[in-house]
């Protein structure tokens, strides 16, 4: 007689948690996860994302620094009064900032031509003189209105109006107070657009996208994981931009950092969005490189970066703050340097959810593997 053999059978515990299941956007966080895991293994990558934009608001910074003011450089034609005119000028109370040399006027004019000399002043004999500078030149119509000043006020000339001069040089009034937001946006605009388009075409290039195809991955997790990578290196840019700035140059950042994070992300996510957009379709690193430089020389040129864009003709100023750098730098040096609250940046908020939104969407329906 057989004896059969009794085997338990599992019973399902009504208590214990049901098997853990994929979410929805469990596909987006690996994407995302792989994307970082690319990003820390490419050094070359964080110089160019960190190491560049430091360098470059270093070099600025000291260049454009604050520093005494610079001795103009002119040089007398030797005629008849040329020493009294020289000792006019260096009495005169604008004196000491003009350093004058008496010369032979061919060696003057030569000298003048080589830049050695800011401005040429030529006696004509009768009290009078004749100023040689070149309008082309900054340096020598600031130098001809200076030394013209300086002539006469020490031939006895009073100024009907009395006048004093400030010097500013309080930490928010200066140039490097303006430079600073506008690189921390063109590095968000550098990083989104390259780092997100090269990205893209790099992979369809090296036949990656090919194989994603066969996954069941969903495009919109691609695109955003691909998009959302910037969002991590965009704190670290902010910190580190900003922190040169406060530690190397005494830029006082008043607004609140929550809100600069959120202006950062929102230039982020625009950015990312034109990159998409520009690397959608393209099979070469030379086709997406010609494209992205072209959507962003205008930004370059006109939102900016290293000085205002109020110089322009005030009827193509609406179509300047309608892009996307120019909307981030007036929104972060407002918060930066005034405080200014999110409320009161409603417009350059909406301006670059515009241009994120938009080009994501036609990014999607445009995107192809191949």
């Amino acid at each position: 007689m057989a004896i059969a053999e009794r085997i338990p059978v599992a019973r399902m515990n009504p208590l214990s948690p049901p098997p853990r299941l994929n979410g929805r956007w469990s596909g987006f966080a690996h994407l995302l996860l792989a994307r970082m895991k690319e990003l820390v293994r490419e050094p070359e990558l964080i110089f160019w994302i960190f190491g560049f934009p430091l360098l470059l608001a270093l070099g600025l910074g000291i260049a454009f620094r604050n520093k005494p003011a610079e001795v103009t450089s002119i040089a007398i034609v030797s005629n008849p009064g040329a020493q009294e005119i020289a000792n006019m000028i260096q009495q005169s109370p604008q004196g000491s900032s003009i350093k004058v040399q008496i010369l032979e006027r061919t060696q003057a004019l030569q000298a003048f031509h080589f830049g050695k000399y800011d401005l040429v002043v030529e006696p004509d004999g009768r009290g009078g003189v004749r100023y040689i500078y070149d309008p082309s030149r900054s340096e020598t119509v600031l130098s001809r209105a200076e030394v013209d000043d300086a002539l006469q006020s020490g031939a006895g000339r009073k100024n009907p109006v009395p006048a004093s001069s400030f010097v500013s040089t309080e930490p928010g009034s200066r140039y490097i107070d303006f430079l600073i937001p506008g690189l921390l946006g063109m590095t968000l605009m550098n990083s989104g657009m390259w780092g997100v388009g090269f990205a893209l075409v790099d992979m369809r290039q090296r036949k990656l996208l090919k194989r994603f195809v066969a996954t069941p991955m969903r495009k919109s997790d691609f695109l955003l994981a691909l998009a959302g990578s910037r969002l991590a290196l965009m704190l670290i840019e902010i910190g580190l931009l900003l922190g040169l700035g406060m530690l190397a140059f005494h830029v006082r950042v008043l607004g609140s950092l929550w809100n600069i994070l959120v202006l950062g992300t929102l230039g982020s996510v625009a950015f990312g969005g034109l990159g998409l957009l520009a690397a959608c379709r393209a099979r070469k690193i030379e086709t997406v490189s010609g494209i992205i430089n072209l959507a962003m020389m205008p930004m370059w040129i006109f939102s900016g970066v290293f000085f205002s864009y109020e110089h322009f003709p005030a009827r193509i100023l609406p179509y300047i703050k309608a892009l996307p750098l120019t909307a981030l730098n007036d929104a972060l040096r407002a918060t930066i340097l005034q405080g200014a609250s999110l409320s009161s940046q409603v417009g350059r908020i909406l301006v670059l959810a515009l241009w994120g939104g938009i080009s994501f969407v036609l990014a999607l329906r445009w995107f192809r593997w191949t």
